[in-house]
């Protein structure tokens, strides 16, 4: 029986070597992707996983969905036309995406690092090196016309960007290796990223000029002023030394000078016009799967490709570009596809760019790379067409997720040096107080609970777990929570509600982030938890400010949704781990919160002087806050409970602004 220590060093190292055979031999890299995914399926890793304290976290859910929303939309089209053999065979390198989930549960479990992508990127760069010189070696001479090129067993062109990517993650590795003060793996990440930039320059892949230029545009906000300026020149001079070696290039400026332009060229161009063409004709769901395909073949027939036996060689399977191979065949909703796939990812990672640890800024700073990188290779090449880059792109993508969540798991360490006071307002909330006051122990100086009147074993509850409790009346949420803050004492103050809770990775958190404050507030983000599950987007994607410096602060007066004014001038940021919220005991509860909610707002409103003249408006702002919360805020992700959280929103919305039309109603018939 393999010992749970034993087993996540053997799945890391399994991930290390997916990546270290990717330009070696394509199958290494497919066989680790799949074997880890298949890990995922034993029960003992999943308990452990979780057993462990592991919950999903946001980041991982954003990035699934990133992944499988692209093979939704191609199953869909697929559907669409009756199951198409030729777009089945597309389908199996799009399908690999749905692996992301059981992949990134393998590595989260592996607790996989900064240190193994490190490793995973050292040892790539060394496969495109032995690679490219065993081309050049073994390659033998090139067909008459063609210049040699590195790619003996891959396809240049994919040996090219992928040797880039490296170089580029190295650069970055370089950085991580010098803030660790640790000179020889500095030195050991320079000289690999020179080899594989070699690599890329032995391919003459003319795309690396395109990308180059965004990878270290990446790269330089990380570096100090001299160091950016050695990348600059350093960048300037590859480009330089591809453009002199660059056969392929200087094919074209030869043929752009000859006033024309050179077959591939000319190729691409024309291909890329047919693409458009049907993009333009059918934009809303493009012309189909088979439309690009179709439309070359047509054009071959009716003599209007230059070159067509190279055109139709090459290229009737793709047009050389991912976005418009997606808007000719999926119209729009195939470009948000593709857009998202590569969104998504840069955003996730470039939050934590400019994080202290670095750790975790060289793991984010390796997934934002990957997608710059690929959105630059995509703009000549029909990357997510090709299996290998697909299966690269998952496995890094994994990889970075499941690395960013061990990484800012384990920068959580140190202790927060200044005082802090808790304060709680109340009213019969003996369900939640209880597990409420006891979740922020670890984070409390003093605590303090304002209560108005409980009916039920609140205040007793609450004397249980601090001495600091006060009976008062009801005068409002704002002038309550300002009550208890003119008690509190400490440096900094967290508000709280009675049905929120810290999880024991925010109290890590907030721990080690008030032990040398940066900022003077920080936002806590939401996790409301309902029906038993646990809402991650929607409004539950929300940070509300609860975390501050005491001094100059105070609440506003508002009767609901009262505001935590903090002085001009002060820094606000947000904390990654979750405040859960659990905001109704059941569907009664919520209705009755809801419309209390909704009258209390629209008393609020009117008391400002807001007016509402027709009963359009609250039903425009009850069908824009379920668009609001369920599409553009993902509430779908959520399931059915995100679907049921977004109509009880919606109808939030519409109760307050029908409330403020009847205020100015006659609350009697005429006489």
């Amino acid at each position: 029986m393999i010992s749970s220590a034993r087993g996540q060093q053997l799945l890391a190292g399994l991930a290390v070597a997916g990546l270290a055979g990717s330009l070696l031999y394509s199958s290494l890299l497919s066989a680790a992707v799949f074997l880890l995914a298949l890990a995922a399926a034993l029960p003992a890793l999943r308990r452990r996983l979780y057993a462990s304290g592991w919950e999903r976290p946001r980041e991982l859910r954003l990035l699934y969905f990133a992944c499988w929303f692209p093979v939704a939309v191609f199953l869909c089209f697929w559907l669409a036309s009756g199951f198409d053999y030729r777009a089945l065979k597309e389908l199996d390198g799009p399908a690999r995406l749905l692996l992301f989930w059981p992949l990134v549960l393998t590595l989260c479990w592996s607790t996989l690092g900064a240190r193994h992508l490190f490793a995973g990127f050292a040892l790539m760069a060394l496969g495109a090196t032995v690679h490219a010189a065993a081309s050049m070696w073994l390659g033998g001479p090139p067909s008459p016309g063609e210049p040699l090129r590195a790619g003996l067993w891959l396809n240049p062109i994919t040996l090219g960007n992928l040797s880039l990517l490296a170089a580029a993650v190295l650069l970055s590795a370089a950085l991580y290796w010098q803030r660790l003060q640790q000179p020889r793996y500095t030195g050991l990440a320079l000289a690999l990223a020179a080899a594989a930039l070699v690599a890329a320059l032995l391919t003459q892949t003319r795309s690396n000029l395109l990308a180059l230029p965004l990878l270290l545009a990446v790269l330089l906000p990380l570096m100090g002023a001299r160091q950016r300026v050695l990348a600059v020149l350093a960048g300037l001079a590859f480009l330089a030394l591809t453009v002199a070696g660059n056969d392929r290039f200087l094919e074209t400026v030869t043929s752009l000078q000859a006033g024309e332009f050179d077959v591939q060229t000319a190729s691409r161009l024309a291909i890329w016009q047919i693409a458009w063409g049907e993009f333009v004709g059918h934009p809303w769901l493009g012309g189909g799967l088979n439309a690009y395909h179709d439309a070359v073949q047509a054009a071959a027939v009716a003599g209007t490709l230059p070159q067509p036996d190279f055109v139709l060689d090459c290229c009737t399977s793709h047009a050389h570009n991912d976005l418009l191979q997606s808007l000719a065949t999926r119209g729009l909703l195939g470009g948000l596809s593709w857009l998202l796939l590569l969104v998504i990812p840069a955003t996730v990672f470039a939050r934590h760019l400019r994080a202290p640890e670095p750790a975790v800024a060289f793991v984010a700073s390796v997934g934002v790379l990957l997608p710059v990188g690929y959105a630059a290779f995509g703009l000549t090449e029909a990357v997510f067409s090709r299996s290998l880059f697909i299966t690269f792109y998952l496995l890094t993508l994994a990889a970075c997720g499941a690395a960013l969540v061990t990484e800012l798991r384990r920068a959580c360490q140190r202790q927060r040096s200044v005082r802090v006071s808790v304060i709680v307002i109340t009213k019969n909330e003996e369900e939640h107080i209880g597990a409420c006051l006891a979740s922020v122990a670890g984070v409390a100086d003093e605590i303090i609970v304002v209560d108005s009147g409980s009916g039920d074993a609140t205040v007793a509850i609450a004397r249980e777990h601090t001495s600091h409790v006060i009976e008062t009346d009801w005068p409002g949420f704002g002038i309550q929570k300002q009550r208890a803050l003119e008690r509190a004492s400490g440096d900094w103050v967290l508000s709280i509600d009675a049905d929120e809770r810290l999880t024991p990775g925010l109290v890590a958190e907030i721990n080690h982030v008030l032990a040398a404050p940066t900022v003077d507030a920080y936002c806590l983000p939401w996790a409301v938890t309902i029906y038993g599950t646990r809402l991650d987007f929607g409004r539950s994607g929300r940070a509300p400010l609860r975390l501050f410096r005491r001094a100059g602060v105070r609440f506003s007066d508002a009767l609901v949704h009262e505001k935590i004014l903090l002085p001009e001038g002060r820094r606000v940021r947000t904390l990654r781990g979750r405040l859960l919220h659990f905001t109704h005991r059941d569907f009664g509860h919520a209705l009755q919160k809801g419309a209390q909610y909704a009258w209390l707002g629209a008393q609020e409103k009117h008391r400002q002087g807001k007016r509402v003249r027709s009963l359009l408006y609250p039903s425009a702002r009850g069908v824009l806050t379920f668009v609001h919360v369920y599409l553009l805020r993902l509430g779908f992700l959520d399931g059915q409970v995100g679907f049921l959280s977004a109509v009880l929103y919606a109808q939030v919305s519409f109760n307050k602004y029908a409330g403020l039309w009847t205020r100015d109603r006659p609350r009697y018939g005429a006489d």
